[in-house]
């Protein structure tokens, strides 16, 4: 089995030696070594890799199943620093839990995973998680910290609407992965795969599509890092999903036929965010701009000339411009 760890590597991202131009470790602690924990401000402060299109797509899956009175509990098999976890916590019901497990800095249970968390993660710690899931949220979810294989004994059969997946890169820690996923769902439940198909991760491609071909899972939909599907009947599923992603401009979608099924392509490079969990981090000035603008929508900003003007100009001048501007519009 395998520890959780994230869907990319660090060398990916950071510097080769994983240290911030400023010189602080990337795991947040100072030079004099003291801990420095996160206080992230908003979602896109939590390092991690979970993009827009992938954030639109959890808000859609979770919303419809909160309309559809679909119970369930959520799961999470690898967290890294929590940014998919708080996204997703967000969407508890009253009586429903949330379990995430990761091996955040617990010891690797075989050579070839150790050597992978060492090479990625090595500044990955429990504690950064859990500050930044408590800067969104009151309460932490159930952590299982340590292999993945504790879930089948933590997580009951049956138990789960949506699990996530995004632990270990290698193809028979996954392979287990996904048969932990299935236990678990119950027949309207959805899977989400991650790094299924990045170069830097083979092992992860050959476990999902075997349980395309040979475990019968129907994929939904996949994006540039994420696969989704479902053990249960995709007919409802498949059939809305294309209606809502019609209604996006921001994202571009194609449907073909794969291993004798449907399937959507997804990609979402021009994808807006859905509405963002509430740091308590957050700064005033960012919260009004939230609400004045609202989600996926940019700030009136105003030409850097005008702005100027507005600083420098006496008031009778910038009046005397604005009308002018006003006229000017008009014609």
């Amino acid at each position: 089995m395998t520890s959780s760890t994230p869907g990319a590597t660090p060398s990916d991202h950071t510097p080769s030696d994983g240290t911030p131009s400023d010189g602080t470790p990337s795991d947040g602690t100072p030079s004099d070594g003291t801990e420095q924990l996160p206080a992230p401000a908003g979602l896109d402060e939590v390092k991690g890799w979970f993009f827009a299109a992938d954030q639109l797509l959890f808000d859609w899956l979770l919303t419809r199943q909160k309309g559809l009175a679909e119970a369930g509990d959520l799961l999470e098999v690898g967290a890294y620093l929590g940014k998919s976890a708080i996204f997703t916590g967000s969407y508890l019901r009253p009586g429903e839990r949330f379990t995430v497990c990761d091996l955040f800095d617990a010891p690797a249970d075989d050579s070839a995973n150790g050597a992978e968390m060492a090479k990625s993660y090595s500044t990955l710690t429990r504690r950064a998680f859990e500050a930044n899931y408590l800067s969104f949220h009151d309460e932490l979810p159930t952590v299982l910290q340590g292999l993945s294989s504790m879930v089948p004994g933590q997580v009951a059969d049956g138990s789960c609407r949506f699990v996530h997946v995004d632990a270990s890169h290698l193809y028979e820690h996954v392979h287990a992965d996904i048969a932990t996923a299935r236990a678990a769902l119950k027949p309207y439940g959805v899977v989400v795969l991650d790094d299924f198909r990045a170069e830097h991760c083979p092992g992860v491609a050959a476990a999902a599509w075997q349980a395309v071909t040979s475990g019968g899972l129907h994929v939904l939909c996949i994006t540039g890092t994420k696969l989704y599907g479902t053990w249960g009947d995709p007919t409802a599923l498949r059939t809305e999903l294309a209606a809502w992603l019609a209604t996006r401009k921001d994202l571009w979608h194609g449907e073909e036929s794969v291993a004798g099924e449907p399937l959507i392509r997804i990609s979402g490079k021009k994808a807006q965010l859905p509405p963002q969990p509430v740091s308590r981090h957050r700064a005033p000035s960012r919260t009004a701009t939230a609400r004045t603008a609202g989600p996926g929508t940019a700030p009136r900003s105003h030409p850097p000339l005008h702005r100027f003007a507005a600083n420098v100009l006496p008031p009778f001048l910038t009046r005397a411009a604005a009308s002018a501007r006003r006229r000017g519009q008009g014609r």
